[in-house]
Order: structure tokens, then sequence, then C-alpha cells
């Protein structure tokens, strides 16, 4: 029983230290390439979604206007 955790202490898969990353550090630097396409695909979405947003109002607005005749008509049974 004793030959099995001496085997387990030694066991090369074990790590002895830490570590954060299995690369080296590049340290910090701007990355402008995915900067650029970050706000490309978000004005992209800008420009395709703010069309829309009329038909978005108007389904909220229909929504809201649903559930008030649906609480008036369901108060209406509880008198």
């Amino acid at each position: 029983m004793s030959d099995t955790t001496a085997d387990e202490s030694e066991d090369p898969g074990t790590a002895t230290q830490l570590l954060r990353t299995v690369t080296p550090g590049t340290g910090y630097r701007p990355d402008v390439e995915m900067d650029s396409l970050g706000w490309a695909l978000f004005l992209g979405l800008v420009i395709l979604l703010v069309p829309l947003l009329p038909f978005l109002i108007v389904g909220w607005l229909f929504t809201k206007a649903l559930d008030f005749l649906a609480r008036q008509r369901g108060s209406e049974g509880a008198d």
C-alpha cells in the first residue's frame, strides 16, 4: 500500500509548479485589427436593426394593449 503512494508522488504528470499559461507572454499591445472588426460588426448590426425599430415598437405596444385588455376582462369576472 505504501508503494502506491510513492508511485503517485513520482508521477511525471503531476504538476509541481502552477503556470498561468503554457506560452510565453507577449506583453500588451493594442489589437487594431480586432478593434476595427468589432466596430464594423457593431455598425453593421446598427444599420440592419435601426430600420426594424418602428416594427419592434409597434409590436411592443400591441402586446401591452393586449395585456391591458386581458386584465380588464379578468377584473370584470371578479366583480
